[in-house]
């Protein structure tokens, strides 16, 4: 038997630390599923060497390691500070300027043109993840703001700013935002995750821009403002998966509420079945140190017994000393925690009878029937990849084997719970055809002789219409 492969994905970013194509293919080894180009620093000549090397080691594999573009979004970052240091005393007055200089203890600059006219008397405003705060005395809404420090401490150049109270006039899509998109969209990525996410109609943009022209990337909307909490229903409706990046999240909200957020936002998209990461310092000291804190392994485990789809690395595989091993420790939690049966069936009753109301039965059905009969696997067929979606979101504990003549989607749908895909392109009669994949994966290693496997599939076959059809049989 071939040996067994996770259901919780690992997405990690690529820079430096990733650029070695033998690095690179050391991180497929050790379980490496998505690969994040995060947009907020590298050029694009970077980004094409990591796409050539993605694409060429899916191909030597056989593999179908996906890409994901993170774009940067409104974030909002001080200016360059003379010497690369400023201590900010608490108590003291600053200024902030919309006209470009060189910051000290007594002004800063910041990249947000339209802040004068948008603070508030009274707001705050955090520097370097929380770690400055400022409070907002005065604003002449032209250029000038003048704050007063409330919590002091050293600062350096380019550090990001968040504005809690504030409602920030800027889009979603910056210019920055636009033409990294392009570039993205030229090079065909799979999912677009979208920063500061605010309302649907941020998602609505960018889907709009996607299908203008004419490509197949899905959105993945970040979770980071209070506003994109109250609007979060519409949101995971919306969009195609979601990214809890609890890292600005925990700055624009008091960071306790994150935890709780991050459980419930996991359970509106497995109940929706919308793909859902969780981002940002689960294996942080792991940037330096060769072993993770426990407190890190214990946040990775929690991840997966939450039910989230993917689990991600930052700056630990950008530039990190140790990206293969990352990648390594965070798989060995994942296969560890995986064994705990509580983490499966998460199964729910489809009731509302929309045009998927049979796929969504047929996909429930299964699920259930695998967890009842001990079936080993899951077999089914997609175009769109609904199915794959719909089966996953259920969570059985049976593996998931998604068989398409689509190859686009075998690299969109490295991303999803449990889900391993194959391509396939023939269309015979319906039991030539669940023979024929049922042989596939018994020649693989993944089932054996006498294995309980469960097929679903659309029939008549050749017309590639809804799931409608479900078949238990045994592996021969």
């Amino acid at each position: 038997m071939e040996k067994k492969f996770n259901r919780t994905k690992i997405v990690a970013t690529m820079g430096p630390a990733t650029a070695d194509i033998n690095v690179l293919e050391e991180m497929y080894n050790q379980g490496l599923d998505i690969c994040r180009i995060n947009f907020s620093h590298g050029d694009y000549d970077a980004v094409l060497n990591n796409v050539k090397n993605i694409r060429e080691l899916n191909k030597k594999l056989n593999r179908h390691v996906g890409i994901l573009a993170d774009l940067q979004g409104p974030k909002l970052r001080i200016g360059v500070v003379k010497n690369n240091s400023a201590e900010l005393v608490t108590g003291e007055m600053i200024d902030i300027t919309t006209k470009e200089c060189e910051g000290d203890e007594k002004i800063i600059y910041i990249t947000y043109p339209q802040f004068p006219q948008d603070v508030q008397v009274g707001e705050i405003v955090l520097i370097d993840d929380g770690k400055l705060h400022l409070e907002v005395i005065e604003t002449n809404g032209k250029d000038l703001v003048r704050c007063r420090i409330k919590v002091g401490g050293h600062l350096s150049s380019k550090k990001g700013v968040n504005l809690p109270n504030t409602k920030i006039s800027l889009p979603c899509l910056t210019v920055k935002d636009l033409r990294d998109l392009d570039f993205a969209l030229e090079q065909d990525f799979d999912w677009i995750g979208l920063s500061f996410v605010r309302s649907v109609t941020d998602i609505v943009e960018l889907k709009d821009i996607i299908h203008s022209k004419g490509k197949r990337a899905r959105v993945i909307a970040k979770i980071e403002k209070p506003e994109a909490i109250k609007e979060i229903d519409n949101i995971i409706d919306l969009t195609d998966g979601i990214m809890v990046a609890r890292g600005d999240l925990g700055v624009e909200l008091p960071m306790e509420r994150v935890p709780l957020l991050q459980k419930m936002i996991v359970n509106k998209c497995i109940q929706i079945g919308k793909p859902v990461i969780i981002a940002t310092q689960m294996m942080e000291s792991m940037i330096t140190s060769y072993t993770p804190t426990r407190a890190e392994v214990n946040d990775v485990a929690n991840a997966v017994m939450d039910g989230a789809d993917a689990v991600m690395l930052s700056a630990e595989t950008s530039v990190g000393k140790f990206p293969v091993k990352v990648i390594e420790m965070m798989r060995r939690i994942i296969t560890e925690v995986e064994e705990l049966d509580t983490i499966y069936y998460k199964e729910h009753t489809p009731h509302i009878k929309t045009i998927t109301f049979i796929t969504d039965s047929i996909c429930y059905n299964a699920c259930s029937l695998a967890h009842h009969a001990g079936a080993q696997a899951l077999i089914s067929m997609t175009n769109s990849g609904y199915t794959a979606f719909k089966l996953s979101s259920h969570r059985p504990k049976a593996p998931i084997f998604i068989f398409t003549d689509n190859r686009s989607l075998l690299t969109t749908l490295s991303l999803v719970w449990g889900v391993r895909g194959y391509y396939y392109d023939k269309y015979e009669s319906t039991d030539q055809t669940i023979d024929d994949l049922k042989n596939i994966i018994k020649k693989a290693g993944l089932v054996k002789n006498d294995d309980l496997v469960i097929n679903i599939a659309s029939m008549p076959m050749k017309e590639k219409g809804r799931t409608n059809m479900m078949k238990l049989s045994y592996i021969n």
